[in-house]
């Protein structure tokens, strides 16, 4: 981040209708954080003057800070002046850790110790049977695993496919949950404060600080089902009902292969990894065009979403033998032709990078946002 840019908004305070010291306090330390996060090194000067808070408030908010361990003091700032030169503050990554778990994948579940910048310390799997599906008992033996490793846990993050409201899954195909609350029983179990996302939230989390995603992003996870999640001016689209980016069950093609959820030619049922997987296996010959095809599918359930929101930046996460150049150049030539014109700029899509502890690093992001707006 640039120091000279505001902090993203979801690390941002939010308003508050009351006038409790005690808002005050926890707005100004995340606006101080949210300024310093993830890799910015700045004096109390410098805060100060980009705050607007005053240099008593910075030195109260930044010394219980210093204490609690979110943050450090480091080198000496850059005077160009003969004034006294300050102490850089920055992110402390020794003291306090996080506990973070993937339910993405589905013959094991992955977990890790990482520190406030989402680097791993530790990590673990517990792999599962062919026809085994994720139970709690299974999060809560990782859980316990990690735990063991590691003191001053902050919190534990759990990254799961499908619609999440506080804490309960609500709906997830991917795990044949309904209405599963997956944050109390870890509560209770561990007694630290658990926070449950959406995988392709925490990927998108993890795309904007550690990878090429700035403050309009639109992320796309390709894995047993499909799932985006957007961004704009750094604020999370989540919809009414905690259901934005599910576009998985859109119907694409109606007279396509029907699927469970009732319609034919959901996208999912066309380009999900397990679809094309099984189709490239039967036709190898045809993997280009099998590919090609369905980069031509996704450009076409993101050709409306992109006019409306005015997005030109898309970031596709999958394995790499699909999410490979010949799909993402299939997506980018027809989001060209259905979108281009005079008053919207090209919309890049591009291959994720980060790797295969996106939602790890991700949701690890995610239980410092949830820390720090207890």
């Amino acid at each position: 981040m640039n120091p000279s840019t505001p902090p993203v908004a979801f690390l941002a305070p939010g308003h508050t209708s009351k006038a409790d010291p005690s808002d005050v306090r926890r707005n100004n330390r995340v606006l101080i954080f949210g300024l310093l996060f993830p890799a910015t090194e700045l004096s109390r000067a410098q805060i100060g003057r980009r705050t607007g808070l005053s240099r008593v408030a910075v030195s109260d908010v930044v010394g219980s800070m210093l204490d609690e361990g979110l943050i450090r003091e480091g080198g000496l700032a850059h005077n160009p002046g003969k004034g006294k030169r300050g102490t850089l503050l920055g992110i402390d990554t020794q003291r306090l850790h996080i506990v973070s778990i993937d339910l993405s994948q589905s013959r094991f579940i992955q977990g890790a110790v990482t520190d406030l910048l989402g680097t791993i310390l530790y990590r673990s799997e517990l792999a599962l049977g062919a026809e085994d599906t994720i139970a709690i008992d299974n999060i809560e033996q990782l859980a316990a695993q990690l735990m063991d490793h590691t003191d001053h846990v902050i919190g534990i993050g759990v990254a799961a496919p499908g619609v999440i409201v506080d804490g309960m899954v609500r709906r997830s195909t991917a795990l044949g949950w309904h209405d599963v609350d997956l944050r109390t029983p870890l509560e209770q179990r561990f007694a630290v404060p658990v926070s449950v996302d959406n995988d392709s939230t925490s990927g998108m989390l993890a795309e904007r600080f550690f990878g090429q995603g700035g403050p309009n992003l639109m992320f796309v996870w390709f894995r047993r089902g499909i799932g985006t999640s957007v961004l704009i001016n750094d604020v999370p689209v989540v919809g009414e009902n905690h259901a934005g980016g599910e576009i998985g069950h859109i119907s694409i093609d109606p007279e396509g292969p029907p699927c469970p959820c009732g319609k034919r030619g959901c996208l999912e049922r066309l380009i999900s990894t397990p679809v094309l997987e099984a189709r490239m296996r039967e036709h190898p010959e045809s993997r280009q065009t099998i590919l090609e095809q369905a980069g031509v599918h996704l450009a076409n359930a993101l050709a409306m979403p992109v006019g409306l929101l005015d997005i030109t930046d898309i970031c596709v996460y999958g394995p790499p033998d699909i999410v490979n150049s010949d799909f993402i150049n299939a997506a980018q030539r027809y989001l060209d032709q259905t979108t281009a014109s005079s008053f919207h700029a090209q919309t890049r899509i591009r291959r994720c990078e980060i790797g295969s502890d996106i939602a790890i690093r991700g949701e690890s992001t995610a239980v410092l946002r949830d820390y720090l707006a207890r």
